[in-house]
């Protein structure tokens, strides 16, 4: 189905439809044998609260924005290639409920369907597009995959130290190697990990030295304090300042 849709005028208009809909800042969609399989909107699990995105998958890649107008205009445009997904089933809890998460090298998260039957069609699609590609290409599944960023809302004091409560002062950092919430003292440390970014990134104290007893020294050591450095700052993350 998908090869005989690849040249189709009809798969040509609708993705000419979706590079329209994200504009001039948005990357170019259509190149030959990409397929828009089908899109919907998501309940992303941001950092600081849920957020509903846009998502269109395509036969190799998962696009996702903010949405501006509703089926019309979306911005900050993310484009993950399916060949380096794992998808896992998200136990329903309280009122989040049909999840899954999207793990990648780089970044990993957990989105939310509306109905259980939206989120096993999402999954399903995404799992044989994933499946397709890697045969094709004869790769191996990613090995390796970024840790989902716990929700600033879970933690009240720090996961790592138990002992220090945030507040406007004694902010929140994120561990980019486990993903937990921690405070400045227990995240003084730097890290390369090169699957998510070319420079070192923050990581907690218990992360940095199960790295560093793993035989690499890839670090940067010293306090970064209460100095809001915002290109280590969590605001890295696309919804943080939502």
């Amino acid at each position: 189905m998908v090869d005989r849709l690849a040249n189709s005028e009809a798969n040509s208009k609708r993705i000419s439809v979706v590079e329209g809909c994200f504009g001039a800042a948005g990357q170019p969609l259509a190149i030959p044998g990409r397929v828009l399989i089908g899109e919907g909107v998501l309940t992303k699990l941001c950092r600081k609260k849920p957020k509903a995105r846009q998502f269109f998958l395509f036969n190799d890649i998962l696009v996702y924005g903010n949405i501006v107008l509703q089926k019309k205009k979306y911005n900050k445009q993310h484009i993950i290639p399916l060949e380096s997904v794992t998808i896992d089933t998200v136990p329903d809890e309280g009122e989040l409920r049909n999840g899954w998460l999207i793990k990648t090298p780089t970044k990993s998260f957990a989105v939310y369907a509306a109905t259980a039957t939206e989120k096993s069609e999402w999954m399903n699609h995404i799992s044989k597009c994933v499946q397709e590609l890697l045969q094709k290409s004869g790769k191996a599944p990613a090995g390796e995959h970024a840790a989902v960023w716990v929700p600033d809302s879970e933690a009240a004091v720090c996961m790592r130290c138990q002992k220090v409560k945030f507040t406007p002062v004694s902010r929140r950092h994120h561990c980019r190697k486990c993903g937990f919430v921690v405070c400045g003292p227990c995240s003084e440390k730097k890290y390369l990990l090169p699957s998510q970014s070319s420079k070192p990134v923050r990581v907690c104290q218990f992360c940095y030295s199960e790295l560093m007893a793993g035989g690499r020294s890839d670090s940067v050591g010293g306090r970064t304090g209460n100095f809001r450095d915002i290109s280590d700052d969590d605001d890295d993350d696309d919804d943080s300042s939502d």
